[in-house]
């Protein structure tokens, strides 16, 4: 029952995150800042405000906004570390958070001290509004507390902008540079004296250029962990020897670090992780500038690896070096185990990964930060699988976001949000909107809404397609002619793949979306792109396009399994190519691993993945790499945490464990369990209906086959036939005759029938123990 509850309480939040993306709302408040020069960067900016409250109700909504971060503080304690999401829903909006400050505020004098942080540039995951400035509305009862022009605001100071190198230029965050020696102690503390503060300038109510309309923040504030020491801290030297000090995190993850030292005047120390320059080019780093004497310092830039180093000038005596991890706040419910090692270190890596690339959006961590969306289908697959249901709420802003940033006319590219590229990825804008992007959120969420929303986005993209003479996709380059890293890309057969996977999806949505009149068209294109692709491509071998002169590639091949292009006659013939041709880079790969589970060939599957697979696995790293080397012998600069390369993570749950949604939202249930050569499987699984949990033993002749089912659903489930003459099947300790309905005292499990792979069951909710011997 309490889970039933939580999940209506989510669902209610939900439908208030996804209303709140068109919401219209009338604003009290004014946005306030200090007058800056249009081509002002990298400006920090102190607010406070002293408000008197009689009485403190149980709920204290308050609204917040600025362009590009905050840090609030109420009454001397920090509430908020690192507010704000980067700009925008779309491409003109700002988003707002809202929090509930009951618990923080006091009867009688409160401070109120917001620390701003303004970029002031575009980057990839970033549009700029133009304007330092700040929006607070607090509702008490029938009263508010607005920000107007009795603010009292500063520059802060101590901020200020390092040397090179500095961050690459897909980043709009600077490096943070802080001198000690102009700090404004205690500023955001009740008794500091801000009468030399100026009063803040009025820009005006929202909404009001340059941010235009206000969405309110989908996705929850970080999880921020507090201060951590550091794995190794008992090494840490106390008086620094001159050489970098090497602080150790317990695996990749966010953070922001911080010291306390004991120093003279003037002194720099640097602050980076070992993953300063991911991805082959620079990311962020500190620089902070001692004052004299004791002196703790945090610095607000997150950055993300193994390792922390401080550059730390000789004879400084090391007090504290401490950590606080901030991340997007979802954890962990899948869990995948089984007897052998190698999936289990791929899985928790995978992960690991998946940790690190969920923050503002669904992005890298390090080079670029920017939420490319071919990265971004192959992330919400491992979501859907791995977080609970926080996760939902970052899949469904990544989606809002693509649709509402698309062009004029028509075309949809990533990243977005965005405000220095524009570039549209052709077979990444398909893989988005077809299978294995918005519908696979549809089919694992039943977010009907979504669809809705997005669907006319997706019809109008997908006529910007057209097909030629020969009844197939004619070539759209985009803005940028991508389809994988590697060689040996046979692009029409990709091409034509991507789309007919986009446009299936189509009509599944037109259905849903009650426009059946578009659902004709598509099905001519589907029926000419299946008859025309076979006829063109196939060479009776693999299928290969005309215009491809060098060697078959594995990724179209893989492809034309997925989507059913590729009828069963051919599954040996690719088998053979798929165990021969390795081109494809970790984001395609995800794919061909997949087909191998769509032949119903798991041993090859599991094969080819611990082949690809060995050296990230092996490595000390704890993430997964953007090609399968790092630097050099990487693609697109090596770095070693990529979201694309989890792909394992889905499929070791989704096929080898056989856990999926048979009907939308898992309102029924499939467990078909593929465990090629494994012996031991344990999973557990987050659904909207509950967890579904699977434990799959073979030994001694025998398997045994453990699965919980949760409330309100039905579980088709099939007992993998792994070795042959078995056929005694008992149930809970009882025989189970399979010419009969049912067991007498277990009406809820009825025997369906066998196939050449399974003996298939319908099961109703509970714990149920199947034997095969």
């Amino acid at each position: 029952m309490n889970y039933l509850i939580r999940s209506f309480c989510f669902i209610i939040v939900l439908f208030i995150s996804i209303s709140c993306f068109s919401q219209t709302e009338r604003w009290q408040a004014e946005w306030i800042g200090i007058p800056h020069a249009e081509k002002d960067t990298n400006l920090w900016t102190s607010f406070r405000k002293q408000v008197s409250i009689d009485k403190i109700p149980n709920k204290v909504l308050t609204k917040i906004s600025t362009d590009s971060k905050y840090w609030l503080w109420v009454n001397g304690k920090m509430i908020v570390f690192e507010g704000q999401l980067k700009r925008g829903p779309n491409p003109r909006d700002t988003y707002y958070d809202e929090i509930n400050l009951a618990p923080y505020l006091t009867k009688g004098k409160n401070t109120i001290s917001i620390l701003t942080w303004y970029w002031g540039r575009d980057g990839y995951d970033h549009k700029n509004s133009g304007k330092s400035a700040l929006l607070y509305d607090m509702t008490i009862g029938n009263n508010v507390i607005i920000s107007n022009s009795t603010w009292k605001v500063m520059r802060h100071p101590a901020f200020g902008n390092t040397s090179a190198p500095l961050p690459n230029y897909r980043l709009p965050e600077f490096n943070i540079y802080f001198d000690a020696q102009k700090d404004m102690p205690l500023w955001n503390q009740p008794d500091f004296d801000d009468h030399s503060w100026v009063n803040a300038t009025s820009y005006g109510k929202p909404p009001v250029s340059p941010w235009n309309n206000l969405v309110k923040r989908p996705i929850p504030f970080w999880k921020d962990s507090g201060l951590l020491h550091y794995t190794n801290n008992a090494n840490l030297p106390k008086v620094s020897d001159g050489n970098p000090i090497v602080a150790k995190l317990p695996k990749n993850i966010s953070i922001t670090p911080y010291l306390k030292i004991d120093a003279p005047a003037g002194l720099k120390i640097d602050i980076r992780t070992d993953n300063y320059k991911g991805g082959s080019e620079y990311n962020v780093r500190t620089e902070y500038i001692t004052k004299a004497g004791i002196q703790e310092f945090e610095t607000f830039g997150y950055l993300n690896g193994h390792e922390v180093h401080y550059s730390v000038p000789k004879d400084v005596k090391i007090i504290d070096l401490k950590y606080r991890e901030t991340r997007y706040d979802t954890e962990q419910i899948g869990k995948f185990k089984s007897d052998d090692p190698f999936y289990n270190r791929l899985w928790e890596k995978s992960y690991n990964t998946l940790n690190v690339n969920l923050r503002d959006a669904i992005q890298d961590p390090d080079r670029e930060r920017a939420q490319w969306w071919g990265d971004a289908v192959i992330l919400m697959g491992e979501i859907l699988y791995a977080c609970d249901r926080n996760g939902e709420l970052i899949i469904n802003k990544a989606i809002r976001n693509l649709v509402d940033w698309r062009k004029p006319d028509g075309v949809l590219y990533s990243p977005v949000p965005a405000g220095s590229w524009h570039g549209e990825l052709p077979t990444q804008m398909l893989a988005s909107v077809g299978k294995y992007g918005f519908w696979n959120y549809y089919r694992y969420t039943g977010d009907t809404a979504l669809i809705r929303h997005v669907y006319p986005t997706v019809k109008n993209y997908l006529q910007l397609w057209r097909l030629g003479d020969d009844g197939l996709v004619i070539h759209r380059p985009g803005g940028w002619d991508w389809m994988d890293w590697g060689e040996d890309i046979d692009t029409p057969l990709l091409e034509n793949a991507w789309y007919y996977m986009a446009v299936e999806t189509a009509v599944k949505m037109a259905e849903l979306a009650g426009n059946q009149s578009d659902i004709k068209a598509y099905q001519e294109l589907l029926k000419s792109i299946k008859i025309n692709f076979n006829r063109k491509f196939w060479s009776g071998s693999a299928y290969k396009s005309p215009t491809n002169k060098g060697v078959i590639d594995d990724r179209g091949n893989g492809l034309a399994v997925l989507t059913g292009l590729a009828d069963s006659g051919k599954y040996e013939a690719i088998k053979n190519v798929l165990k021969t041709e390795f081109h494809a880079s970790p984001y395609m790969e995800k794919y061909i691993m997949e087909s191998f589970f769509i032949m119903h060939d798991a041993k090859g599957g599991l094969g080819r993945m611990k082949k690809r697979y060995a050296n990230m696995v092996e490595s000390h790293l704890t993430t997964l790499w953007e090609g399968w080397g790092i630097g050099s012998e990487g693609y697109g600069g090596g770095s070693y945490n990529h979201g694309w390369s989890g792909g394992p993570l889905t499929l070791l749950i989704q096929y080898v464990a056989g856990i999926a949604p048979e009907e939308t939202a898992y309102k029924t249930i499939s467990i078909l369990p593929q465990p090629g050569n494994l012996h031991e499987i344990y999973c557990v699984t987050p659904t909207v209906k509950g967890n579904i949990t699977v434990d799959l033993k073979r030994r001694d002749n025998k398997l045994t086959f453990f699965v919980d089912i949760p409330p309100n659903t039905l579980a088709k489930i099939g007992l993998p036939k792994m070795e042959s003459g078995l056929s005694n099947i008992s149930l809970n300790g009882k025989l189970f005759v399979k010419n009969k309905k049912s067991l007498k005292k277990h009406p809820e499990v009825i025997f369906k029938g066998e196939d050449v792979n399974y003996f298939l069951f319908d099961v109703k909710p509970g714990k149920w123990s199947f034997v095969l011997y």
